[in-house]
Formats: structure tokens, sequence, C-alpha cells
């Protein structure tokens, strides 16, 4: 009889997401089994434990998923569990924390498609705010795009901590390959005026970014904001908006709302969890990942 398909749920917080639960499930994990309050130190055990427990043909229907709030800390996570590994005892495993990365995946992705369609041009040379992008999908984004090619500034509301994260993203994130900049929020006025792409990733029920500011932007082409919430992160962005002319913006700007990021970002999270089911071999993923199911989804719905 074969092995039933276990996904092992790791999270740092006190709950495990039922939002992850549903989307495992309905990727065809037949069990989602949570472990909840994990410490970094505690992950090599874990993973020892569900390897050894069944045969290398059974570890093809096992995997590991990690979620939790920090990115770096799911990141840390995610090298702990593949170092903890003893080939042919291995298993894939996925890390997205607080879905920060499929989030990030699909926003990137859609403002890609964008710049593509409406302006004929790509994220090469692009100069990007994530504002409110010292939290997990602000990181991600700016990581993402950065890596394209994209000149990325993440903006806080304390300059410190955006120096503290841009740098951690450059070097724990990117390898030390990429440049992401810092800003202070009390600035962005003046970054709004080179700025062709603008990321809304703060916290639910705040603008970002006003009329006013979007009417002072010359080279605005795509804003996008994750929040669902009222009022909207970005002044005059619905959330089921998919590249709809932003009113008031005198560079013509499209906007992208939550609900048109949250289809890629399902589409991407399902995705990454079906090729852990379908792969005959260890797979490590994470937000590069995401991007590329990101974009493939974009691509093949075109």
């Amino acid at each position: 009889m074969e092995k039933p398909f276990i996904l092992h749920m790791l999270t740092t917080a006190k709950n495990l997401s039922p939002f992850d639960v549903n989307m495992a499930m309905d990727a065809g994990w037949l069990h989602a089994v949570p472990y909840i309050n994990v410490e970094p130190s505690e992950v090599r055990g874990l993973v020892q434990d569900a390897i050894f427990s069944r045969s290398p043909k059974g570890l093809i229907r096992t995997g590991i998923f990690i979620g939790g709030r920090e990115t770096k800390q799911a990141m840390d996570m995610l090298k702990i569990a593949k170092n903890s590994m003893v080939p042919p005892f291995e298993v894939s495993v996925f890390a997205d924390p607080s879905g920060a990365f499929t989030t990030a995946a699909g926003m990137v992705a859609a403002v890609e498609k964008e710049l593509a369609e409406k302006f004929n041009t790509t994220l090469e040379g692009k100069n990007i705010l994530a504002l409110g992008g010292t939290g997990p999908v602000g990181q991600a984004a700016a990581v993402i795009s950065a890596q394209a090619g994209a000149n990325v500034r993440i903006i806080g509301r304390q300059l410190e901590k955006a120096e503290r994260v841009a740098e951690l993203c450059n070097e724990e994130f990117g390898d030390g390959k990429i440049n992401i900049t810092a800003g202070a929020d009390a600035d962005k006025a003046e970054y709004i005026k080179t700025a062709d792409v603008v990321f809304a990733t703060g916290a639910a029920g705040i603008e970002l970014l006003s009329a006013e500011l979007i009417a002072s932007a010359p080279q605005l082409k795509v804003a996008a904001d994750v929040n669902a919430v009222p009022p909207a992160g970005i002044a005059g962005v619905d959330a089921f908006d998919n590249g709809k002319a932003i009113a008031g913006s005198q560079s013509g700007a499209v906007g992208i709302g939550a609900l048109a990021i949250g289809n890629i970002k399902y589409q991407a999270q399902s995705r990454l969890l079906k090729k852990m089911l379908e792969s005959d071999k260890p797979l490590y993923l994470h937000f590069e990942h995401a991007f590329e199911v990101a974009r493939e989804f974009i691509k093949e719905t075109a």
C-alpha cells in the first residue's frame, strides 16, 4: 500500500495559518500536520524525525512547509532543514512566512505584466519605491525586483530601521549581488518624483500614497497595493483593479489591487505545493521559485 501524502507544517507563531492549511490540502496533501511555536533550534530534530520514519520511496510523499512571521527566520529555518537531510533520506521544503513570498511574487509579476503591456518596458532599470517596505512582503518584493534589475528603495517610517532592512535584504537574501537602498517616509514626496513603480506593502487600512503624491509623480507607471482593507494603501486603487488607469495621474499610471495580486499569489502557492508532490527529488522553495511560477501563470493566461 502506498504511503499517504503528509505535509509537516512548521510555524514559529502560536497558530498555524488556516489559509496555508487549506492551500496544502487543496493542492493534494492528504494530511497537514501542524507544529506551532517552533524554535529554529528545533528544526533539525523535527526534520530528522520526519525523514528517518519512512523509506526513501515513502519520503517522496513527505514534505515540510515553513511559515512564521519573519522573512530571515524562515529562510534560516529553510537552510537548517536542508542541512539536516541525510541522502537518500531527503524531503522537499517550502518556506512562505505569512504568505509573504508568494504575495510578493504575485505583486512583482503583476507589475512586470503591466509594464510590458502598457508601457512596452521591463523591470530592468526602473526606480521602485517599496512603501511600508520593512515588513515581510516589502522585503521579498524588493529582493525579487532588485534581482530583476530594478533600482529599489525601501521606505519606512524610521530611516534607521529601513536601512537595517535594506542591508539585510542585500546581504542575506541577495548574496551581496544587489543594492537596495533605504528612505524615510517623510521624504517620499521627493522620491516619488523619479519613481516608475510603487509597491504599497504596509499595514492594512493605512494610506501610504495619496492622490496628491500620485498627481506629482511625472514618470509613475504602475502602483500596486496589497492592502484589501479600506482605506486603500494607494489612493484611487481599488482591491479589484488590475491594470486600471489611476484617476489624477499625469503620467498615465495604472493600478493593481490586492485581490488581483491575491489571485496570482494563490496560483503561485498552489503550484509550489503541487511541485513538492510531483517531484521525484527534493526541492527547496522560497521567494525566487514563487516568482518563477507567478510569471509562468501570467504567461499562460496572457
